[in-house]
């Protein structure tokens, strides 16, 4: 029997991979607040997604620097320079960050997710 937390996730589709694959890293937004935001990595023709905030105090990941060093693709806050692994969110802090699987599909991308995402940020009314 599955939680309805469980029943919640699941593919969300956030855009075309043409338009994806211009940029290193893509904030991507979520209904649920600012808090559940995805970062969307791509990197060496691969994509990767991460909680946006860094687990130690909250940091912009997307602003952060990425390396590899000894075949592991890490992601370095640029707050206090926490080093996340962008396929597990391990780090060698001991800290963990949540990832979300990502798959490329008839040309577009998907982040597996419990809530909405979108390039754009939710509730944002546009003014005339």
């Amino acid at each position: 029997m599955t939680s309805p937390e469980d029943e919640s996730v699941s593919w969300r589709l956030i855009g075309p991979v043409s338009e994806l694959a211009k940029k290193q890293c893509r904030l991507i937004y979520s209904s649920d607040g600012r808090d559940a935001d995805v970062c969307l990595f791509r990197v060496n023709g691969e994509f990767f997604a991460m909680d946006a905030r860094c687990a130690h105090s909250g940091g912009p990941l997307c602003d952060g620097d990425i390396e590899e060093a000894d075949g592991v693709l890490q992601v370095f806050c640029p707050w206090h320079d926490y080093d996340f692994n962008l396929k597990t969110g391990k780090s060698s802090t001991g800290l963990q960050q949540q990832v979300y699987e990502v798959k490329s599909e008839d040309g577009n991308v998907y982040v597996k997710h419990k809530s909405e995402l979108s390039l754009q940020p939710f509730g944002q009314v546009k003014e005339n």
